[in-house]
């Protein structure tokens, strides 16, 4: 198990690795200079290449790359020349907001979308099998930002009972138990967008594969031991299709992050969404890059983490690794 996690973490930073020289390579093929709005515009031009040539702009991109690495394995990330800030401590600030938004939404949506998957799968080929398969296509087929824009309009404006946008309220100044309140009350619309999207692709692949193990041969068996076919849905169906199910709720995690990215914008939440979205807009190259490689590690962590959660959901992998 060690060496084939061992291999596991080699074949992610090679994949890093690749990701890195990529977005850095692209990012820094982009036509004009970004710097340009942090310098005085009454310098003369002489002294302008002169500071340019100080931070190395002039640089070959290989040698910008070994330098940006060699900053990063110390967490120097750069300089945001938006927020005239080291790179890393914005996208932290941001990064535990989207954090907050994605844990409650992963909870949400793996809670319904296993509930759900595990009562369709045993009432297969009913009504409620057939509304719900229709409401999860239905769920996957809505794009999340129409889905987020449907929802600001009926809460946020025709009902006025929900907060459309930011993370707390402007003029409230809450403290305490009210100010964590205020908090939740404006995470309610995109935690549901988030939620809701997630659980409609969850529901399809748990239904399948508990459609699969309820059709085994100890599923009978269990049944004739006495056991009712609730319960042996719930302890031998459920625990024997853990394995795909933990594969998805894994592999959710990155698209949790990139539907934040969609959904803050909407809802102007100030996540890693939303500083992404500035980032671009004004051509902050190092946030753009520290953001894209946020995202990078999340995707190969998660599958990471699926491979250590399959020798908890069965032991027999732990042996054949």
């Amino acid at each position: 198990m060690k060496k084939f996690l061992l291999k596991r973490i080699g074949v992610a930073l090679i994949v890093l690795f690749g990701v890195s020289v990529t977005v850095f390579t692209l990012i820094h093929l982009q036509p004009g200079n970004p710097y340009m709005h942090m310098i005085n515009p009454n310098l003369a031009p002489e002294v302008v290449e002169k500071m340019l040539r100080e931070i190395g702009y002039y640089d070959p991109i290989p040698v910008q790359y070994f330098k940006w690495v060699g900053r990063a394995l110390t967490g120097d990330f750069g300089y945001s020349t938006q927020y005239n800030a080291p790179a890393f401590g914005i996208i932290i600030e941001a990064l535990g907001n989207t954090i907050l938004i994605s844990i409650a939404s992963f909870v949400i949506s793996s809670i319904l979308a296993i509930v759900i998957g595990v009562v369709t799968a045993s009432k297969s080929n009913t009504w409620v099998d057939y509304l719900v398969t229709i409401l999860s296509f239905v769920g996957i087929s809505i794009p999340t930002f129409f889905f987020g824009l449907i929802l600001v309009k009926i809460f946020g404006y025709d009902l006025a009972i929900l907060p459309s946008s930011g993370m707390e309220s402007l003029y409230g100044g809450y403290t305490g138990i009210y100010h964590v309140l205020d908090v939740i009350k404006h995470m309610i619309l995109p935690v549901s967008v988030l939620s809701l999207t997630q659980t409609a692709t969850l529901i399809r692949y748990t239904r399948s594969s508990m459609v699969d193990a309820l059709s085994q041969d100890y599923m009978r068996t269990a049944q004739a031991k006495g056991l009712t076919k609730n319960k042996a849905v719930w302890t031998h169906g459920l625990r024997n299709s853990m394995i795909s199910i933990v594969t998805v709720l894994c592999m959710q995690l990155p698209s949790l992050v990139s539907g934040a990215l969609i959904t803050e914008t909407v809802f102007v939440w100030p996540g890693i969404g939303t500083l992404n979205y500035n980032a671009i807009m004004n051509r902050d190259y190092m946030l753009v890059m520290g953001i894209t490689m946020l995202i990078a590690v999340v995707i190969v962590f998660a599958n990471i983490l699926a491979d250590i959660l399959y020798v908890f959901v069965d032991p027999r992998i732990r042996l054949s690794k």
